[in-house]
């Protein structure tokens, strides 16, 4: 007769994997950071990256290399004929003698920022938005805080969805390391994996989306206009 060693059989069983409803669950709301002037276009195009921003607007390859790898220490205006005009915003927060210190897997500056430029970013928690917004530098410029709900930007974009435990675009007071594996796969990990990840203390800080969203309007919750 054949036996099976059921307590060897649960303890093997791997654990669920993240849902959208579990992150869901752990930030109901996500923050996007934009121009006021921006609003038309990521109402018709959706909410792109920067190379997906630059793609859709023709942008030369060697331009577009280009502004994909550098350090913008002020926003850069593009524009098509038919898109109209569209702005990347500054990252003056990454100094590169910093963000050169700070990095593993053989990265160099020029890699961070294209990483950083194919995704989409969101604050998880409204406290860490408020003081970033508090200690911007760009208090005069017209900016518009888009409020989304998380379930359902995580159930339409989940496999494009990444977790990381720092904000990944500054390297202000003590630069957390940084490299390959910061941005993780929500669908490859539970929760409590991924905070082992970086020894099981992280807290989620950012949620990013690769190349961006569409249908901007199905997700938003609110527009907040800054005076």
């Amino acid at each position: 007769m054949c036996s099976i060693d059921i307590t060897a059989s649960a303890s093997t069983k791997p654990n669920p994997i993240l849902t959208p409803e579990e992150i869901a669950s752990l930030h109901p709301r996500l923050f996007h950071i934009t121009h006021s002037q921006a609003l038309p276009s990521i109402s018709k195009h959706g909410l792109l990256s920067t190379s997906q921003l630059l793609k859709l607007f023709d942008v030369p390859s060697e331009d577009r290399s280009l502004l994909e790898t550098m350090r913008r220490p002020t926003n850069i205006e593009i524009e098509h004929p038919v898109h109209g005009k569209a702005i990347l915003t500054d990252n003056t927060p990454l100094v590169v003698k910093a963000l050169s210190q700070c990095l593993d897997d053989g990265m160099h500056p020029a890699d961070w920022m294209r990483l950083l430029n194919q995704r989409v970013f969101f604050w998880v928690d409204e406290k860490n938005m408020t003081n970033h917004l508090r200690a911007s530098t760009h208090r005069r410029e017209n900016r518009v805080v888009m409020v989304f709900d998380t379930l359902s930007i995580a159930q339409a974009n989940f496999k494009n969805i990444e977790l990381a435990p720092i904000n990944t675009g500054s390297t202000v007071r003590k630069a957390a390391r940084r490299g390959l594996s910061t941005f993780s796969p929500a669908h490859l990990y539970n929760y409590r994996d991924w905070q082992r990840l970086r020894g099981g203390r992280d807290r989620i800080k950012e949620l990013t989306v690769l190349g961006g969203i569409q249908d901007i309007n199905s997700h938003l919750i609110e527009c907040r206009y800054l005076p």
